[in-house]
């Protein structure tokens, strides 16, 4: 009572003025928000194979890969969720490894999804894997072997989905602007490093993806590059994380992540449902 009669006996003017500096946040406190609630025009995902941080980072063989780490921001502390690829794949998708403990084909999921909860807000998603036949293809293999179902979680849960969000690379467009709202590039198994080298698969992602990590700091969009798992004798399962693009500031993230970190993140930017265990995790912060 006494605060009140404090307040109610100051000018009316001087507490018009208090009452504006309690209802309206400061500059920092709108900027967080601002940050929080941003949502991209376009993220890109790419998603390598079997390589531990250690192996990357560093590595001579793979200039263009850390160059992106040093560009944008590069975590140190990021890891897969099980062996091997499957599970993984399926785990960034759907939060979910959905009990698969193996590679074996094909494995036919239901269940909502990144794609799914994109498409039922009016946004988009496709998936571009290298060499796959056809969009929607549902086969184990493909091109010789060098598109492989395993890493195409689309292709799992392809019965609850359009054709259109299981596409090949080659539909992957030249005007970025027409790249759905979230995307997964998959590159084959010799371009993904899992069958061909680190060097290799470095130059095939310079060569495909360059143009738009530097086209992406200047259009409100991001390019993130994450392997499915550390090599199959990883205790730890460390990986890469490397996320580049409008908003990134360069450096290196302690932060521990997983595929449910990133998941999350995903989903917080555009306002999706919780997924299964990315529901439980620390979304992975980018900026």
């Amino acid at each position: 009572m006494m605060v009140r009669a404090r307040i109610a006996s100051l000018p009316f003017g001087l507490i018009l003025l208090l009452g504006l500096f309690l209802i309206v946040p400061t500059p920092g406190a709108q900027a967080a928000r601002a940050t929080a609630h941003w949502r991209p025009a376009h993220v890109v995902i790419v998603i390598e194979e079997n390589k531990s941080f250690s192996t990357i980072i560093g590595n001579h063989d793979a200039p263009y890969l850390n160059q992106l780490a040093k560009q944008g921001l590069l975590f140190t502390n990021a890891h897969a969720v099980i062996h091997p690829s499957q599970p993984n794949y399926v785990a960034l998708f759907a939060g979910s490894t959905y009990g698969l403990t193996d590679d074996s084909c094909p494995r036919d999921l239901s269940g909502p999804n990144l794609a799914s909860e994109l498409l039922a807000r009016k946004l988009s998603f496709a998936e571009y894997s290298e060499d796959m036949p056809a969009a929607g293809y549902t086969g184990c293999s493909g091109s010789n072997g060098l598109y492989r179902r395993k890493h195409d979680p689309v292709a799992d849960f392809q019965a609850g989905l359009p054709a259109s969000a299981n596409l090949p690379f080659s539909d992957f467009p030249d005007d970025y602007s027409k790249l759905p709202t979230v995307a997964f590039v998959i590159p084959n198994m010799m371009n993904d490093m899992h069958d061909g080298t680190i060097a290799g698969g470095d130059v095939w992602l310079k060569q495909h993806l360059s143009k738009y990590a530097e086209w992406a700091k200047s259009h409100n969009s991001l390019l993130i590059v994450t392997w499915d798992e550390s090599d199959a004798r990883s205790v730890t399962n460390q990986i890469p994380l490397i996320v580049v693009g409008a908003r990134v500031k360069p450096g290196r993230s302690g932060q521990y992540v997983d595929h449910y970190a990133l998941l999350r993140a995903l989903l917080n930017m555009y306002g999706l449902p919780l997924l299964a265990h990315a529901s439980g995790a620390r979304a992975a912060e980018f900026f």
